[in-house]
């Protein structure tokens, strides 16, 4: 049995590693539970608003910091909803608020994690949001062509069929806090997201994965409602769960989606090529947990988003639930 290491009465630390949406999800179910959360956010974002402000202003990425934020924050709704808004017209047209003010923090004070850590007092943080690492960084793939893709955000939008190695330009060392939160968790959640973009590229910074492998905590991963075109295509559970496994050892447990969503929104992820991951071969209940974990409410495109947005998207009270109930297991 891997123990509370807060004591009898103290609440479990959890820590959720990924980035955007996914993370975003996964902290929104959990802080209703008894538990010390903290984010380790992915710094290899380079799209939309985001992009921008590193190009022009030389800060790190902000949007999904700015997301978890917000996931976690104890402040009145006009706060979070602030920090969430997107304008639509003039210069400004397609940047959020939230991340314009961690750039101008970022300004303010000379480091990315001391305007990280002020804006977590603005929004009255419960829990701590922690960047990977605190170098700028470019993701990269190289392709079985010898061809080298770069930026997150045409990775995310290129053919990945003969991937060979997936980098990080520079190779850099993770932020000290993201390895102290991980040696101290009980529990290491990881995912859900997009595989190539927003969970390797935490995977693919010195000292994370070692943390990973070294730590008592719990390793549980949230698996993928749909696969990605040309990147995951035909991907199983277990085709997931291997290339997780590949960096970070063993996991204890691994959730996934078990119920199809409304036809209609396969039809659509079918014709851009993409379908449900499904659970493959017969998997181990032991390790694996299946549920109903798809969302009912599908989310509308804000006015200035210029990204396109997963329509399929988890339950983040019932992955919770799923998550609250592996903690409490004996193993």
């Amino acid at each position: 049995m891997k123990k509370n290491r807060n004591g009898k009465n103290g609440k479990k630390k959890v820590v959720v590693i990924g980035g955007g949406t996914g993370t975003f999800t996964v902290l929104t179910g959990l802080k209703k539970y008894p538990l010390k959360l903290s984010a380790v956010v992915s710094m290899a974002d380079d799209g939309g608003s985001t992009g921008v402000l590193r190009d022009e202003l030389g800060v790190l990425p902000p949007g999904d910091i700015r997301q978890c934020l917000v996931a976690l924050s104890t402040s009145n709704l006009l706060m979070r909803t602030l920090i969430s808004y997107r304008f639509s017209e003039g210069r400004l047209a397609g940047h959020s608020f939230g991340n314009l003010l961690l750039s101008a923090l970022e300004k303010i004070t000379g480091s990315f994690d001391e305007a990280v850590s002020k804006a977590s007092e603005i929004l009255r943080l419960e829990g701590q949001v922690i960047p990977v690492t605190l170098k700028k960084v470019i993701l990269a793939a190289r392709l079985s062509s010898g061809k080298i893709i770069r930026k997150q955000n045409v990775i995310h939008t290129s053919n990945l069929q003969g991937l060979r190695k997936l980098f990080l330009e520079p190779k850099p060392k993770a932020n000290p806090k993201a390895i102290e939160a991980i040696s101290k968790a009980d529990a290491v959640v990881i995912g859900p997201g997009d595989l190539y973009s927003s969970i390797l590229p935490n995977l693919l910074v010195s000292g994370i994965p070692e943390a990973i492998k070294k730590t008592k905590a719990k390793k549980i991963y949230v698996c993928n409602l749909m696969t990605k075109e040309c990147h995951t295509d035909k991907f199983k559970v277990e085709d997931y769960v291997k290339n997780i496994e590949s960096r970070v050892g063993p996991l204890d447990r691994i959730i996934y989606n078990s119920v199809h969503p409304p036809a209609s929104l396969l039809k659509r992820y079918a014709r851009a090529g993409e379908e449900l991951v499904r659970a493959g071969g017969k998997l181990s209940p032991e390790r694996f947990r299946g549920g109903d974990l798809i969302s009912r409410k599908f989310p509308k495109r804000k006015t200035g988003d210029a990204l396109q947005r997963n329509l399929v998207r988890h339950n983040p009270d019932r992955l919770a639930k799923l998550i609250a109930q592996i903690l409490e297991e004996k193993f």
